[in-house]
């Protein structure tokens, strides 16, 4: 099976099938090898003055092996063949005494992807120095002090990283992708009447060009930490919640860590009885894409070698799948999705890829218009749930509307709710950008329950 063609050519392929071919022969019935290799420079400045410079290389190794239905997983760092050689020995004695597991095995050899593998734009060579990337931190840094208002710097930061995972396996699965990040951020403190509060920005690309330049994230910075500040405390109530958008996601992602194939299988998921079910509002679209260009959880197959595709995972408000590897797949009696995620040591668990919720009509400003009085969520903490029940709750922090307008900064308040109740009377906002691996436009809710003072 071909590599993708952003691989790097090292020898980490033939590393890989050296330990595959060496566990068979060791007495293995099956078996899989991984590599991670990881350079990264990050630059951190504060007050204009260079605070932390951090580099790191890492080169490190994994090996799954199967005996009948047993399994163990080892990883190391050193590529050595003397380390290679013990890897084997230990990941054979520890599966022939590991308990069975009727569900272990490699992946379906019918479900990998089969090659040549896409091309996802992932990797951008471009190179960054510790010069270049100090001074972007510190321009980010002196654009959000420059805001009116605000009083100290909590650093810039700025940095650098590429990788490349390769994966090889005894029933004849290779492949391998690269990838670069890019990143720039800032945090800052305005203050007012004696009360501080905090503000900050930070965006990841794949690409350098993606990258929003420095003052534009730091004029960001500074104007969320200024629009923050004298915050009141409200009064306990029940009204209209929007989450915006660059939070939203943690009100989803409830959501899919409750359609991850593992715990609908151990019955541990309050949607475990939703599978095509209505789960949002009629129209709306929860869009699963390995496949996007550039995206920070694009890839061209999943940790366990299986083909990926673009999905739905609701549809027209209708929970369509859950997310599968080969293990979950098997337990629940289906096929996997494509959706198996590990690092180096351990069995496979589930992720997915490019997450968004596909956008409405109204902007942040026509939910508040919609809306008419109730909290702007502007930021959270400490969200609990009850994986069985979907009750949630979290810490907020935000902005009360009147009258379809921002009316003053409130801290210091709890949003909770049944999930089941308020997903389905989610109303979507058009806002949705691509900012990370998972994405909402800003979220609309007619009636959720705030406590404050």
């Amino acid at each position: 099976m071909a590599a993708s063609p952003q691989s790097s050519p090292d020898s980490s392929a033939e590393i890989l099938h050296d330990l595959v071919a060496a566990a068979m022969k060791g007495g293995a019935d099956a078996a899989e090898a991984v590599s991670a290799h990881r350079s990264a420079l990050s630059v951190g400045v504060r007050n204009g003055a260079l605070e932390d410079v951090e580099r790191e290389e890492s080169r490190d190794l994994g090996l799954r092996v199967f005996i009948g239905r047993r399994q163990a997983t080892v990883s190391a760092s050193d590529l050595s063949p003397q380390t290679q050689g013990r890897l084997v020995e230990r990941a054979v004695a520890m599966a022939r005494l590991a308990p069975e597991d009727p569900y272990a095995g490699l992946a379906p050899q019918d479900r990998l992807a089969q090659g040549p593998l896409a091309d996802l734009d992932l990797y951008d060579a471009t190179p960054r120095t510790a010069q270049a990337l100090e001074q972007a931190a510190a321009q980010a840094e002196a654009a959000a002090l420059a805001v009116p208002g605000v009083s100290k710097s909590e650093g810039g930061h700025a940095g650098w990283s590429e990788s490349e995972w390769r994966l090889v396996t005894s029933h004849g699965f290779e492949g391998a992708y690269r990838g670069s990040g890019h990143s720039l951020g800032v945090g800052v403190i305005a203050e007012k009447d004696g009360a501080m509060e905090r503000g900050g920005e930070s965006r990841t690309t794949r690409h350098l060009s993606d990258l929003p330049d420095a003052e534009s994230i730091g004029a960001e910075a500074g104007k969320r930490a200024v629009a923050r500040t004298g915050p009141r405390k409200i009064a306990s109530t029940t009204a209209p919640v929007i989450f915006e958008n660059r939070i939203a996601t943690q009100v989803l992602s409830p959501l899919i860590q409750a359609i991850a194939g593992p715990a609908v299988a151990r019955g541990v998921s309050f949607l475990k009885d939703s599978l095509d079910q209505r789960l949002l509002p009629q129209g709306i679209d929860l869009i699963d894409d390995p496949f996007r260009p550039r995206g920070l959880g694009s890839t061209p197959f999943d940790d366990e070698g299986v083909a990926v595709t673009r999905r739905a995972l609701v549809q027209d408000g209708v929970l369509t799948t859950w997310l599968l590897n080969s293990s979950a797949a098997a337990q629940l009696g289906l096929e996997s999705t494509g959706h198996a995620s590990r690092g180096l040591a351990g069995p496979p668990g589930v992720s997915t890829h490019n997450l968004h919720l596909a956008p409405g009509d109204a902007d942040l400003d026509g939910l508040i218009a919609q809306a008419g009085t109730g909290l702007l969520v502007a930021s959270m903490f400490g969200p609990s749930l009850n994986p069985n029940t979907g009750d949630w709750s979290a810490g907020v922090s935000g902005f009360w509307f009147e009258n379809g307008a921002i009316a003053y900064p409130v801290s210091e308040v709890t949003v909770a709710g049944k999930l089941t109740d308020l997903y389905a009377r989610l109303q979507r906002g058009s806002d949705l950008q691509f900012r990370g691996a998972f994405n909402s436009p800003s979220l609309l809710f007619d009636a959720v329950a705030i406590a404050g003072k």
